[in-house]
């Protein structure tokens, strides 16, 4: 099989500490089979390069470029030091980084090779073959669960539940550290009731730990450069105070819960 030479990214952030363990490294990588009604990052939905309006700069930007393996470790074990000193590494994200899974494989493929620790953050929505391969250069797996019911998540991501259920189930059996997340999108899966019914099927699952994502609207200004209508305009933030219930459901089911 021939190695898929570039991948699209459309950003490398340096000094991260939200996303794994110590001082890290986020790759971002373009594109995304689930159109999330709420997603905070609309450009990195479409895999391709896109035009994006630059207020500052009164003139569109491109989002989006093609890099070859060499140029994406090249740039990331920049700061290996850091990683060395805190524990940190590098972390694969989205859009889905499983949208381009070969290339993204290959990378934590050798970045282990040098002794980096590896993360990423995944929707789990890919075939089960692309998932087990993936996940078997990852350390630590940040899996986002939108919904605990099948209609409710086609509705408001496009896709199945299924598929991404089933991944979580097999990366809870073969992988040593698995933190699911949860944004909590206000009329969608917010509420006590939906809390209860999250907490059910983690525990159906074996999950043991999450991180609570509360709305926000700090993508609001992305869809007019993109010129894109967003729904959510008009729909009040949520606030660490605001999921308080949410976590308190949780812990009573023996999940250890936190809000980002």
């Amino acid at each position: 099989m021939v190695m898929i030479e570039k991948a699209c990214i459309f950003n490398i952030q340096k000094f991260s500490i939200h996303d794994g363990p110590g001082i890290r490294t986020v790759v971002f990588f373009k594109g995304c089979p689930l159109k999330c009604f709420w997603c905070s990052n609309p450009e990195s939905q479409y895999v391709k390069p896109e035009k994006m309006w630059d207020n500052q700069k009164k003139d569109f930007t491109v989002v989006g470029d093609y890099k070859s393996m060499e140029e994406v470790i090249t740039e990331v074990m920049k700061d290996e030091l850091f990683y060395e000193e805190s524990g940190g590494g590098v972390t694969l994200s989205g859009g889905e980084v499983l949208y381009q899974a070969e290339f993204a494989t290959e990378l934590l493929r050798r970045l282990k090779e040098k002794g980096i620790h590896t993360a990423s953050e995944t929707s789990g929505f890919a075939k089960k073959e692309v998932f087990k391969k993936y996940i078997e250069q990852v350390d630590m797996l940040y899996f986002d669960v939108k919904h605990h019911d099948e209609m409710k998540h086609k509705e408001g991501t496009g896709v199945s539940l299924a598929p991404i259920l089933s991944n979580l189930s097999y990366a809870l059996k073969e992988h040593c550290h698995v933190i699911v997340r949860v944004p909590v999108i206000p009329n969608y899966n917010d509420g006590v009731e939906n809390a209860r019914a999250f907490a059910v099927l983690f525990n159906e699952l074996g999950i043991h730990e999450v991180e609570l994502l509360p709305f926000h609207q700090f993508g609001e200004q992305k869809y007019a450069f993109l010129n894109r209508a967003y729904d959510l305009q008009a729909i009040p933030q949520l606030h660490t105070e605001d999921l308080v219930y949410f976590k308190e459901i949780f812990e009573e089911q023996n999940i250890l819960c936190s809000i980002r």
